[in-house]
């Protein structure tokens, strides 16, 4: 028998009304920030990811699903989402709209790293990317994004840590301070951690093999190489945030582990009991030079992302179910084989008028369809037989009250809008 792909999975049942719901509340939530969705391929140029996400990222040199076409392209499933939004945002000259420009996207992304709960080869992504504002106004908004988002779904045990990595001058100069400090202890540090000492110091806080080590303890600290200007952004974030209401917490072991980031970077994690080691919920930050540096002109970025498979983990450990089921309006069957016809041009009828139809197809007999009436939830059942033809007039039942009612076929449409609407509004 064929099975699925290691780290991947279905999404049917109940995890599929999940997945919807979710889809419609952060839609709703996008729709009051004004941001705009956007939709990247599944796969681009591999170069894209190679300079966006970074050579020395793990996500590159170790995740990355990379593979030629036809033509001898070098390609690869997207591994994260802002790079493909970035070149997104270059290629069809969106930066030439009003600015700033919020937008938003949800879709699969792929890495090749070990399945474990919560974490999938194939994974789905949520995330935000703000263009054309370099103010620490839109970090803040950023970060209350996220945390309404989880407000909205719920979600009580989520703490925000937040850092900064300044800008390049301040970066540099901690650069250096890395370089100094992890010099006489490279003897020490994993192969990785090896190698990044050379491209990127800062990669060796965020590995997760030397993580516990107990020289990351003394390691130089971001926050006492700030120059003024990153001080002051940093500053203000934490005054907008304090504006918010938005409890958070400074923590400068955040580095994330992306190249493309400057100042603001934060995550949300879940404090949730039994939720295991991966508390990471979401986590994004700000990237003023990656536009640039893809080959586009010179305009600041702020975003985050979270990943679906985790947050459907915190809100099972909270018992929050956020399914949204939605039950057929109508359940139509006919009294005989020779009313199908009738039967499906008035399920037509009825679905074009705006109500969940569903129908017998089979020619079940009575008992059997009043069954499969309550298992899918069906408000209302209508009987089709040939009297029904003849008379033009329907009996329709409420599937939980069982009262019935005589309604003429042409004011059909009127009677349900008037009792299916008034109890949505109940």
């Amino acid at each position: 028998m064929l099975q699925k792909p290691k780290g991947t999975y279905d999404i049917y049942g109940d995890k599929a009304l999940t997945y919807l719901y979710f889809r419609k509340i952060a839609k709703a939530l996008m729709d009051k920030y004004n941001a705009k969705f956007i939709e990247t391929p599944i796969f681009e140029s591999s170069e894209l990811f190679h300079r966006g996400v970074g050579e020395t990222t793990d996500i590159v040199s170790k995740e990355t699903y990379d593979f030629k076409d036809r033509g001898d392209r070098n390609l690869t499933l997207r591994p994260e989402g802002t790079a493909g939004i970035v070149r997104c945002f270059i290629e069809n000259k969106l930066y030439v709209e009003n600015l700033p420009l919020k937008t938003w996207y949800l879709g699969p992304m792929f890495r090749y790293e070990r399945p474990q709960a919560g974490r999938y080869r194939e994974f789905y992504q949520f995330g935000v990317e703000a263009f054309g504002s370099n103010d620490p106004m839109m970090d803040a908004e950023i970060i209350g994004m996220a945390c309404n988002l989880f407000k909205i779904l719920g979600l009580k045990g989520v703490s925000v840590n937040i850092n900064t990595l300044g800008d390049k001058e301040s970066r540099e100069n901690y650069r250096k301070a890395l370089l100094d400090y992890f010099k006489p202890y490279l003897n020490d540090l994993c192969e990785d951690c090896q190698r990044r000492y050379e491209k990127n110091p800062l990669r060796i806080l965020d590995c997760k093999v030397d993580s516990s080590n107990e020289i990351m303890k003394d390691a130089p600290k971001i926050l006492d190489y700030l120059n003024e200007e990153s001080k002051k952004h940093f500053d203000k974030v934490k005054e907008y945030l304090d504006a918010m209401n938005i409890d958070y917490k400074v923590n400068p072991n955040i580095v994330r582990g992306l190249d493309y980031y400057t100042h603001t970077v934060f995550e949300v994690q879940a404090d949730i009991k039994g939720f295991g080691a991966q508390s990471t919920l979401a986590a994004g930050g700000r990237y003023d030079h990656l536009v640039e540096f893809i080959g586009g002109p010179s305009v600041p970025g702020v975003g985050f992302a979270l990943g679906l498979e985790r947050l459907f983990l915190a809100l099972d450990a909270e018992k929050i179910d956020i399914r949204e089921v939605v039950c057929p309006d109508v359940y139509i069957f006919s009294a005989g084989e020779n009313q199908k016809t009738n039967v499906l041009a008035l399920a037509n009828d009825l679905r074009m008028a705006g109500f969940n139809t569903e129908v017998d197809y089979d020619s079940k007999n009575f008992k059997s369809n009043f069954k499969r009436a309550d298992k899918v939830m069906a408000k209302y059942i209508i009987i089709i037989g040939e009297e029904e033809v003849n008379t033009k007039i329907l009996t329709v039942k409420n599937n939980e009250t069982k009262e019935e009612y005589k309604v003429e076929l042409d004011k059909l449409i009127e009677f349900l809008d008037e009792k299916i609407g008034d109890e949505d509004e109940d």
